[in-house]
């Protein structure tokens, strides 16, 4: 028997000072290394929104690697909110 994974589709909302030239293709390697479906809505030097999907656990990974991040930004906070509810 498998096991049930519940989904979620959450804003990730990275505030800070920002480098977007390196830190967005970052993410995009990032959420596809842990197979996370994202879409990133918004871009500037101090914030950068994205909407990601996937489990819970791996949000959580992409929320914690985002926040260390690579050398050239500083992460002050990052916001979650959830889109939609869960579904297995």
């Amino acid at each position: 028997m498998g096991q049930d994974i519940s989904y979620l589709l959450e804003r990730m909302t990275i505030v800070g000072d920002l480098e977007v030239a390196s830190f967005v293709p970052w993410i995009q390697r990032h959420a596809a290394k842990l197979g996370l479906s994202h879409t990133i809505s918004h871009m500037s030097s101090m914030r950068i929104e994205l909407e990601v999907a996937g489990p819970e656990e791996l949000i959580d990974m992409m929320e914690m690697g985002c926040s260390l991040g690579p050398i050239d930004v500083w992460v002050e906070r990052i916001d979650r909110t959830a889109i939609s509810g869960e579904r297995t």
